[in-house]
């Protein structure tokens, strides 16, 4: 599996979690597979809530979008003061977000960094 952090968001350290292979439901991933996406969705909340701060995170799977139409599970970080209107799946709102409002590229390097320093910590 792959940690990308997702573009066009104007949410700082909302990931994507993608699956290698090419798999269009989650009742296609073998029992390996199923097994093995657990931990990591664990590991990256973990790693959101000591890096950005967050309250808790959120983890929604659709594969549904047409350039994007396989398995991969957004973890997005929920702050602790973020508006009721944009809380659950409202939360969607902030992405597709026009550039000035999106993670810029520098920051979602940055951010990549120290989750993937935290990651690579033994626990």
């Amino acid at each position: 599996m792959d940690l990308v952090h997702a573009f066009g968001t104007a949410i700082e350290g909302w990931v994507v979690l993608v699956v290698r292979r090419h798999i269009a439901a989650v009742a296609d991933l073998t029992d390996e597979e199923a097994l093995e996406l657990g931990p990591p969705v664990k590991a990256v909340s973990q790693a959101l809530h000591d890096t950005v701060g967050c309250a808790k995170t959120y983890v929604a799977q659709f594969a549904e979008h047409p350039d994007h139409p396989h398995v991969h599970v957004h973890i997005v970080p929920r702050a602790a003061d973020l508006p009721d209107d944009q809380r659950g799946p409202s939360i969607f709102s902030q992405l597709g977000v026009e550039d000035d409002r999106a993670v810029s590229e520098a920051r979602m390097t940055e951010l990549a960094r120290r989750l993937r320093a935290r990651l690579d910590r033994p626990r």
